[in-house]
């Protein structure tokens, strides 16, 4: 039998503390499968694109994950697709699960240990630019100490960040370049192909998280903000394939560290107040097993979800 785990359903499951460990656990243990995960994308002949992730592997994870999603920038979600759980014993499947909602999870709270680990100590104000679920995300993942103060929003959408904005109490700013200004801390979470920040609208001592370079030709921030900062990825051959290293005009040709060296302590994060740091993240597919093994046990144990059999 088949579980089906919707949107709904993670929801209910997923609980931010558990999955950041399972996060920070994977990212130590980055490197030990005995399969590299790839990501796969094409263009499509619609106004969208074709991803897939695979296959999803952790050391002592008796099942892996395979997810396909349809990115269509101008729709509402804007991702859709479905994560596949099979039995690492015999491939069965044994979960079907909402890939929107397990890849919010999974990149915002990822964002967050980036982000506690390179943002300057007790910045007071975060900034958002691109107010969807993956900030969402990432504000959840950033407790205590790491929880800013005050919070200022920008979004194409002026609704969606009034909204985003009234929830956590922050401010609206009508430009990203207003964002970097007010805050200490920057997240970015975007469809954009051109880039949003350039160095001459920062300052020293910021940090930049940036979510919106998982495929080619999404930017950001600009080659010579890049270039400037303190680069730290979540994979280097990735994020020079189709990430922050592809941007056009960098002259740099590598990270300064993996969020798993930072992690590790064999590469420095941030070593000084004044340091421009930049976290630029592409998706493994790991991540996905992560927190679909937690769901998924989970719902065993409690019943939830529907279960069928498509081989009936």
């Amino acid at each position: 039998m088949t579980r089906v785990l919707t949107r709904s359903d993670l929801e209910a499951l997923l609980e931010p503390t558990a999955c950041l460990a399972a996060l920070r656990d994977g990212f130590r243990t980055a490197g030990a499968a005995a399969v590299p995960g790839r990501r796969v994308r094409t263009d499509l002949p619609f106004p969208g694109t074709a991803t897939a992730l695979i296959p999803g592997l952790l050391p002592g994870v008796d099942a892996y994950t395979v997810k396909v999603n349809a990115k269509f920038p101008a729709a509402r979600p804007a991702l859709r697709g479905v994560i596949c759980l099979h039995s690492g014993a015999d491939g069965e499947l044994l979960a079907l699960l909402d890939s929107a909602t397990v890849t919010a999870w999974r990149t915002g709270l990822a964002a967050a240990l980036g982000t506690a680990l390179l943002a300057p100590s007790g910045y007071e104000i975060l900034g958002v630019i691109g107010a969807g679920a993956q900030a969402e995300l990432t504000l959840r993942g950033l407790t205590g100490e790491h929880r800013p103060r005050e919070l200022v929003v920008h979004d194409t959408d002026a609704e969606r960040a009034a909204v985003f904005a009234t929830r956590h109490g922050g401010r609206v700013l009508d430009s990203a370049v207003a964002v970097a200004e007010a805050a200490g801390t920057v997240l970015l979470a975007t469809w954009s192909r051109t880039p949003l920040l350039a160095l001459a609208d920062t300052r020293a001592g910021q940090h930049f998280t940036s979510l919106g370079t998982d495929e080619p030709g999404k930017r950001e921030l600009a080659a010579d903000l890049l270039d400037a900062a303190l680069l730290v990825v979540d994979d280097e051959e990735l994020a020079a394939g189709m990430g922050a290293l592809a941007a056009p005009g960098l002259a740099r040709t590598t990270a300064d560290a993996t969020l798993t060296d930072v992690l590790r302590g064999t590469r420095p994060g941030r070593t000084s107040a004044g340091q421009r740091t930049v976290y630029a993240p592409v998706g493994l597919p790991w991540q996905d097993l992560a927190l679909t093994w937690l769901a998924w046990r989970e719902a065993e144990r409690r019943g939830v979800g529907a279960t069928i059999d498509l081989l009936g």
